[in-house]
C-alpha cells in the first residue's frame, strides 16, 4: 500500500516539476524576445521578467563568456538547460513511480 502512495507522489512531483520548468521555459522565451524592442524598464511585467531570468542569464554569462557584440547566447543556454532538466526529472521520476 505504501508503494502505491509513493508512486502516486512521485508521479505528482514529476508533473509539478515539469509544469514549473515548462512555465520558466516560456518566461525565458518572452524575456529574450522582449529585449529585441526597447521595453519600459518600469513596466511591472518587464521588471518581473528581468527579475526571474537575470540571475540565470548572469550565471551563464559568467561561466560561459560566449558572447558577441550584438548577440547574447545566455538565453539559448538557459533554454537548453531547462529543457534538459524537464526531460531528466520527468524520465527519472516517472520511471521510479512506475517501478513501485
Amino acid at each position: 500500500m505504501l508503494s502505491i502512495g509513493l508512486g502516486s507522489f512521485l508521479f505528482a512531483l514529476a508533473t509539478v516539476i515539469d509544469t514549473i520548468l515548462w512555465m520558466y521555459f516560456w518566461i525565458v522565451v518572452v524575456a529574450a524576445v522582449i529585449t529585441w524592442v526597447n521595453p519600459d524598464p518600469y513596466n511591472p511585467i518587464v521588471r518581473f521578467l528581468r527579475a526571474a531570468t537575470e540571475p540565470a542569464f548572469s550565471f551563464v554569462r559568467r561561466k560561459l563568456p560566449v558572447r558577441t557584440a550584438t548577440f547574447d547566447f545566455s538565453p539559448i543556454v538557459v533554454l537548453l538547460a531547462v529543457h534538459f532538466l524537464r526531460v531528466f526529472f520527468n524520465t527519472m521520476l516517472l520511471r521510479m513511480a512506475s517501478s513501485l
